[in-house]
């Protein structure tokens, strides 16, 4: 499995592969997203492409990956000339763990997981029932949301923000899946990546109409995009630190053996509107989470690391948490008709 990583050293933009403990920089290659519409013109893979554009350039990983080199790490998808043409989305209630925190955090008996089923344990078992359809047929949509532009992605070792109108912030370890709509339209899967969803759980926990604003905030994906990666069953450990000491740290899974949607269940409801399928826009879409610290009543404070670890798919994502503000500030409308 091809692994590649997007670096940069003011006023420089690399992509190399990835062979540890080094990083092998590509020629001529500035962007994923410029290798990937090299691919498609060549009639080729984006691991084929990638190793024909291999030199003998070689970087030190740790260094980089640290924040000790002159080269930094970008975050494993951009749109480098319209970062607004990158739409970052989400599928959630896709795993068992996430579908039981839900509905614990909107039933008012604690812990009532059979009786008196929320809107959202409802959906995860329409997914159970209709999201893994026969080949050639359509399945139940799932839960599907919106986060941003390509705007609010961070990259490893980026401070993810708590901005003053939150409640809350905190970690969602997932794999995301990358892709690239082709000038016909036809969408193409880059490969995947570690991500960070990070959410406002406080916020959604008052009522889950608040969901879709809680997803409004920054995130996280890399340090690696994994351009082949298996996708069965995938073992994970996310972790927050607090200084020195480990504070939370849980053991997950995730791929389409965990899941009540198929992979392709889960394309085929984000692909199927036009809008998601203009030339040349990137996509990345976070595939949902397993567990969350918050459903053991942590709460995450500023100067917090979060890190992200799924086995196959290259070095750990971890990113601190920092607070911008603390009284929100009144946005007002400047009329101009």
């Amino acid at each position: 499995m091809a692994r590649l990583v997007q670096i940069a050293k003011t006023p420089l933009r690399r992509v190399a592969l990835v062979e540890e403990p080094h990083l092998r920089v590509l020629d001529q290659c500035s962007s994923i997203y410029s290798l990937a519409q090299d691919a498609l013109l060549a009639g080729t893979t984006l691991t084929a492409a990638a190793q024909h554009r291999a030199t003998g350039d070689l970087l030190d990983y740790d260094p980089i990956y640290s924040g000790t080199s002159e080269w930094r790490l970008l975050p494993a998808i951009d749109h480098p000339d319209e970062p607004a043409r990158c739409l970052i989305s989400g599928t959630g209630l896709t795993h068992l763990g996430s579908a039981r925190e839900r509905q614990a955090m909107h039933t008012p008996v604690a812990g009532n997981f059979t009786e008196d089923l929320t809107d959202s344990m409802k959906m995860f078992r329409w997914g159970l029932e209709g999201g893994r359809p026969s080949p050639g047929n359509i399945g139940t949509p799932p839960e599907w949301f919106y986060k941003g532009p390509g705007t609010i992605l961070r990259a490893h070792g980026e401070p993810l923000d708590l901005p003053a109108y939150a409640d809350d912030g905190g970690e969602e370890g997932e794999i995301a899946g990358v892709y690239l709509i082709a000038p016909d339209g036809q969408p193409h899967r880059l490969g995947m990546s570690v991500g960070n969803e990070f959410s406002d759980h406080q916020f959604e926990k008052k009522n889950y109409l608040n969901l879709a604003g809680s997803k409004l905030r920054t995130c996280s994906l890399g340090p690696e995009l994994v351009l082949a990666p298996e996708f069965d069953s995938v073992p994970a450990e996310v972790t927050i630190e607090r200084g020195p000491a480990v504070l939370w740290s849980k053991r997950i899974l995730s791929g389409e053996a965990e899941m009540c949607h198929s992979l392709g269940n889960i394309e085929h409801h984000h692909f199927k509107f036009e809008a998601h399928r203009r030339p040349g826009d990137v996509h990345v879409h976070f595939f949902g989470a397993d567990c969350l610290s918050f459903g053991d009543a942590i709460q995450l404070a500023a100067g917090d690391v979060m890190q992200v670890r799924f086995e196959g798919f290259g070095r750990p994502l971890r990113n601190p948490l920092r607070k911008t503000g603390s009284t929100p500030i009144l946005i007002s409308v400047v009329p101009l008709g």
